[in-house]
């Protein structure tokens, strides 16, 4: 059984699948953003680093993913993001000439990846997501503004929009407090195991 937990950039998506994983005995699958020397360069000069960054999250989340699902049998595991995220980030932050050549790498490598039994997406309002980004103090993500969290928003909202309902779910957290407030975590869950046999 694999759940993957999206959304925009402060949406809590990490601190739901650690709470998550702990309730339910489960494998965390949790994206390596740390790693990355590119994402504080993109943030100061996104049109010089963009290309660079989507290709190396890519390669990064490819070896993750498969080493994980290949290597060990898990009864559930939960992640922090969707293969499918490589391409819609790539969308928003790349020109065309650029993203098409992304996109030859990405469905090779897609066609190789688990699909996961559920995507959970957590839908918030943008003053809410900077206000969580501003909460966790990373320095390189002073850069981000407004307009771009929207766009990424928009992206989302279409990409949800694609998919069957039986495979999602839109949890709008833009009022809920998950990490400290045991009810809201309680009710997310109960919304996620009513569309899903865990």
């Amino acid at each position: 059984m694999y759940i993957v937990i999206e959304g925009n950039i402060g949406a809590g998506k990490t601190s739901l699948v650690n709470l998550l994983c702990r309730e339910w005995n489960a494998i965390p699958l949790l994206e390596e953003f740390a790693e990355n020397t590119f994402l504080p360069k993109f943030y100061q000069d996104p049109s010089k680093f963009a290309f660079p960054l989507e290709l190396s999250f890519l390669a990064a989340r490819f070896k993750q993913m498969n080493d994980l699902f290949s290597n060990t049998e898990h009864k559930l595991v939960i992640s922090d993001y969707h293969f499918q995220k490589c391409l819609l980030f790539a969308s928003v932050n790349l020109p065309a000439d650029e993203l098409e050549l992304f996109r030859a790498f990405f469905t090779i490598m897609d066609e190789r990846t688990k699909k996961p039994n559920l995507i959970v997406y957590l839908e918030s309002d943008t003053s809410r997501l900077k206000m969580n980004i501003e909460k966790r103090g990373r320095d390189y993500e002073n850069a981000i503004d407004s307009t771009y969290l929207n766009k990424l928003s928009e992206a989302y909202s279409q990409k949800m929009g694609q998919l069957e309902d039986r495979k999602s779910l839109i949890i709008n957290v833009s009022k809920l407090d998950f990490v400290n407030n045991t009810t809201d975590l309680n009710n997310i869950m109960e919304e996620i195991k009513s569309h899903i046999a865990l």
